[in-house]
């Protein structure tokens, strides 16, 4: 006999009792380690397959090994621990309900008292199983272990075997409301996705709000900014783009055909500058540490500025590589157009981004919206270069047509836009 009293994690209910886990088990056996294939006799459930305390099938491999299937078969009832592996999974537990024939690769929790298996199952993978895996674990590079006289250890808090049977069969019924609950909010926010393209699409198609006939026509918002860049362009302040072109109504392109009169289709060239930001170079540039925008830190419609890298910029390229209020910044690369419209006051950014300018009074969140339905349906990926990483080059993006409503119109949709995607959000932060 042992005092174990310093050890009591916890004050027990009447009638309970603590059992460390090797005396109600076997010995805590390692499964096979032999290499496993696609095929062969009987299924090898792996680390992979513990799942929330249950057993994933999805992924399975198999082994014909006549030495291994006698050894290591299992029986319902049985459970797997995860004793090896990276920190946030060293510790799982799942168990196995014979729903298939299979031996294992892991610890094995074999029960020889008369110890409920499901109930077991849940302190195995409750959070304070979770906190005592966690305290005596060792870690190294990129791995932790739990060793088999650490796991043995473990104290197991045991009612009576017909408390044992309540709990289990509550918690079981819980787990089906909670899964059914989740599988709800998974419905919800693919509803929400759709909701939300749908939204975006009746938007860029000019039926999102009413057109009004006041609204001075974008035909003639199309020629104010070809007149204020010509007077640019004769100042030295931007270079004339050799590949701009007007986009009329009557082209082929379906997805705006229905735009409505007072609308035009345009390049982003028409009505807006567009310049990538400045290439990281540590051997070649020059000047002093500034932070600088990087792709990562743009999200859709949002700014992550917890993790600002610096790079150096001589003064003389400040002007050039500054991001200004109300500009679009667009992901050149990786998630190609991922984008959102600086607020803040002025910040450099790098060659991984597209800096786009309006002309105008553009409103620069219809552009952003209008990329992401674009994205949404695909079309951003399948024009973009690159078969591993995409890139959405400059030229790319002039190819692209934008719808171009009237300014009174633009902001209309823009607000219309963020009140009905406010509404959605909000649906689903009240169900997390």
């Amino acid at each position: 006999m042992k005092c174990i009293e310093d050890e009591i994690p916890f004050d027990l209910p009447k009638g309970w009792a603590w059992a460390r886990l090797r005396t109600i088990v076997f010995d805590l056996p390692y499964g096979t380690s032999k290499k496993s294939s696609s095929n062969g006799k009987i299924a090898v459930l792996r680390m992979g397959n513990l799942q929330n305390g249950e057993i994933d099938y999805s992924d399975l491999v198999y082994s014909s090994d006549e030495e291994d299937i006698k050894k290591y078969f299992l029986i319902k009832g049985d459970l797997l621990f995860n004793r090896t592996n990276s920190i946030e999974l060293v510790g799982k537990t799942s168990i196995y309900r014979g729903d298939i024939p299979a031996i294992y690769a892991g610890y094995l929790i074999r029960i020889r008292s008369s110890l409920n298996s499901g109930y077991l199952n849940t302190v195995m993978n409750s959070s304070y199983a979770r906190e005592y895996c966690a305290s005596v674990r060792t870690d190294a590079v990129n791995q932790s272990n739990i060793n088999s006289t650490k796991l043995g250890d473990f104290l197991v808090p045991v009612p009576s075997r017909l408390e044992q049977k309540r709990i289990d069969e509550k918690i079981s019924e819980s787990i089906k409301v909670i899964d059914i609950v989740e599988q709800e909010k998974l419905d919800l926010q693919l509803i929400v996705t759709n909701a939300k393209s749908k939204i975006l699409d009746f938007a860029i198609r000019g039926k999102l709000v009413p057109q009004d006939s006041n609204d001075e026509p974008a035909s003639v918002l199309l020629e104010r900014i070809r007149a204020e860049k010509e007077k640019l362009i004769k100042q030295g302040k931007i270079k004339r783009v050799q590949k701009e072109s007007v986009i009329f109504k009557g082209e082929d392109n379906s997805y705006y055909r229905d735009i409505p009169k007072n609308w035009e289709l345009c390049s982003i060239l028409n009505i807006a500058e567009v310049e990538l930001g400045k290439t990281l170079d540590k051997g070649k540039n020059t000047g002093k540490f500034y932070p600088y925008l990087r792709s990562i830190n743009i999200k859709w419609n949002d700014i992550d500025l917890s993790d600002l890298k610096q790079m150096r910029f001589e003064s003389e390229e400040i002007e050039r590589y500054s991001v200004q209020k109300n500009d679009l910044l667009i992901c050149e690369g990786g998630d190609v157009g991922r984008c959102c419209v600086w607020k803040d006051e002025p910040i450099l950014y790098q060659n991984a981004l597209h800096r786009v300018r309006f002309y105008g009074s553009c409103n620069p969140y219809f552009f952003m919206y209008t990329l992401m339905l674009l994205e949404s349906i695909g079309y951003l990926k399948s024009i973009s270069n690159g078969v591993t990483i995409k890139h959405l080059t400059k030229s790319v993006l002039s190819t692209i047509q934008f719808p171009l409503p009237p300014l009174a119109e633009q902001k209309r949709i823009v607000e219309a836009i963020e009140s009905a995607f406010a509404q959605l959000d909000h649906i689903i932060n009240c169900i997390s």
